[in-house]
């Protein structure tokens, strides 16, 4: 038995009627960029995050560079990020003009650790004025820990921008017995990501950046459609980042069946916790309690033979991933920042020991009996 690592086939059966409608009418409609189909999509995110504004982009990526760059961040800034998410964190903070800045993860939520920051803060005396942002990532469906990020970026002056691309139907703990907080929507600014196989899913690339602050709204309206106010009219120099009315239809039409998807990630990603732990493997930490976490990527510490098992699972046509194999501070694009091996073990040590298995909301339980059973196989003297 096959047992894919992600199926968007299977789940576009689930949903095929919604979607076909949604393009159809795009079409019919014959407003292909912006337009209302945007502006729903946008109302609805909005409503959901419990925000005053949502603005569609054109990819989680551009999301972050329009954010930064409507927060005025530029040439001489630093932002400090993690060193272990995907590139386009750091990426977007190098083309927004900036230094990105890396300080160690949390070993178990493997998030930005408040800790570190503020180590940063203390170490760095001759360099802390030039920060100008801090960008966590929730990563794998799990929110930072934002209350010490918040006040530690605070003391220094410096905005949050949350990186929310894997992060859409996880939340954070409220303070003081208050409802829990979405991810996206507790900083200055959460930056969205609907690549394909995201837990809410373009055909396409898409994108948005969720805020409270209008202000900082009207200019990422602006910066999407190349700085213009009035027609023909460039107060900024902006980019072309608008969010296609086929994308955000095909998403609006998905949005509704997304509590259920997020809810069948959770009950997969609690049967390998049950069964994989009996086994002696180190599951996900849910450090806000599971039904917090949206599980876009249920990962496992595998500090033995991590490579081994991969292989060892592909020959039995289980599909696995390893995120991220080469952390940023050691990538060589950023070889000039000064970082080497060792400077940041905890992100390193994650690099070298997570593995990420198939949780999708078409996973079987028979698929997922055949990857617990190929691990404890494995483990057990089996490979």
């Amino acid at each position: 038995m096959r047992v894919p690592f992600l199926d968007l086939a299977a789940q576009l059966e689930t949903v095929r009627p919604d979607v076909e409608r949604a393009i159809r009418d795009v079409v019919e409609s014959g407003a292909y960029v912006g337009g209302p189909a945007v502006e729903a999509f946008e109302r609805a995110m909005a409503d959901r995050l419990g925000v005053a504004h949502a603005v569609g982009m054109s990819s989680g990526t551009d999301a972050l560079l329009a954010a930064l760059t409507a927060l005025g961040v530029g040439r001489g800034d630093i932002v400090i990020t993690t060193p272990y998410t995907f590139f386009a964190t750091a990426g977007s903070i190098a083309r927004a003009g900036a230094t990105p800045a890396f300080v160690d993860i949390e070993p178990s939520r493997f998030t930005v650790d408040p800790a570190a920051l503020a180590r940063w803060f203390q170490r760095e005396t001759a360099r802390r004025a030039r920060v100008r942002a801090v960008v966590p990532v929730h990563l794998f469906g799990q929110c930072a820990d934002m209350a010490p990020i918040l006040r530690v970026a605070a003391e220094h002056g410096a905005v949050v921008v949350e990186d929310a691309a894997q992060a859409l139907g996880a939340s954070y703990p409220g303070g003081g017995g208050t409802a829990p907080l979405p991810a996206g929507s507790i900083g200055a600014a959460g930056c969205f990501s609907f690549y394909p196989t995201k837990n809410l899913g373009a055909m396409g690339d898409a994108g948005l950046v969720a805020t409270a602050d209008e202000p900082l709204a009207r200019r990422l309206h602006q910066l999407r459609n190349h700085g213009v106010g009035e027609a023909y009219r460039h107060e900024i120099v902006g980019g072309n980042f608008r969010l296609d009315a086929l994308q955000a239809a095909i998403l609006s039409a998905k949005l509704r069946h997304l509590d259920g998807w997020i809810d069948a990630r959770r009950t997969r990603a609690a049967y390998y916790d049950q069964h994989l732990a009996a086994a002696g493997i180190e599951v996900p930490a849910t450090t806000w309690g599971p039904g917090r976490h949206a599980y876009h990527q249920y990962v496992i510490r595998v500090p033995a033979r991590r490579d081994a098992l991969r292989a060892y699972l592909a020959a039995r046509e289980i599909e696995t991933m390893v995120y991220y194999p080469v952390p940023l501070h050691l990538q060589p694009c950023f070889a000039e920042l000064g970082y080497a091996q060792g400077d940041l073990p905890v992100a390193e040590a994650a690099a070298a020991t997570t593995l990420a298995l198939p949780i999708h909301p078409e996973l079987t339980a028979a698929m997922q009996d055949r990857v617990i059973e190929a691990i404890a196989t494995f483990y057990s003297g089996g490979g």
